[in-house]
């Protein structure tokens, strides 16, 4: 039981276990893109370096990219809310009200939703004061951007840091390579546990399709 309430508590943080975990991948997937396109073979300390630099600044960029979609997402959805509201005002029968629920709540909270129900809720929902007449973007919707730019940029770190420590190229791309893929399946894991599957295989699953993003990454030139 206390799982479950865990797990309803942690959407009202700022980012949810899924989108902490997503941000972390593809922050992951990234780096490992440049990391493993090195050819320790031939590198020198200035390849090193110049491959340190383009992970860092490739996700800071897609940091500061996935801030501003998160914003978006935000203010579409909120956007959606009023929309909704203004909807219910406007419907005429409860047809239209029933056609407005489908659209703005969950399914399963439709399936039991009855026409009663609906109607007295939109009543309730229309005596509400309104608050705004347009989406603004608030204080936890900048906070949640910038815990997103975070995310895909320190995940960075971990995986970069075997390529200062080490002199040998070798050595620290398959140290870096090892750290990515504990940090694959220890994120896949917990996702496994806030999904309700597996999280043993979840890992496991998250892990394999991670790397073989990578592969066509680096195959197609990424």
């Amino acid at each position: 039981m206390s799982n479950g309430i865990e797990q309803f508590e942690s959407r009202r943080r700022l980012l949810s276990p899924i989108e902490r975990t997503s941000e972390v991948w593809f922050g992951l997937i990234m780096v490992l893109t440049l990391t493993c396109s090195l050819s320790v073979a031939e590198a020198g300390q200035a390849d090193v370096r110049q491959m340190l630099i383009d992970a860092l600044g490739c996700n800071l960029a897609w940091g500061i990219i996935d801030g501003f979609m998160y914003l978006a997402a935000a203010f579409g959805d909120r956007g959606q809310t009023i929309a909704a509201r203004r909807a219910l005002l406007d419907a005429n029968n409860g047809s239209e009200r029933r056609a407005i629920f489908e659209w703005a709540v969950p399914p399963t909270l439709n399936q039991v939703l009855t026409a009663e129900e609906i109607d007295s809720l939109s009543l309730r929902i229309n005596k509400l004061p309104e608050s705004q007449r347009t989406p603004r973007l608030t204080r936890d919707d900048w906070k949640g951007a910038l815990g997103v730019f975070l995310l895909v940029v320190l995940s960075t770190f971990p995986v970069v840091v075997p390529f200062i420590i080490f002199t040998e190229p070798l050595r620290a791309l398959r140290t870096s390579n090892a750290i990515a893929i504990v940090l694959l399946f220890i994120t896949g894991y917990k996702f496994g546990q806030y999904s309700g599957y597996r999280p043993w295989a979840m890992g496991a699953v998250v892990t394999v399709f991670a790397v073989a993003l990578v592969a066509v990454t680096m195959r197609l030139g990424g």
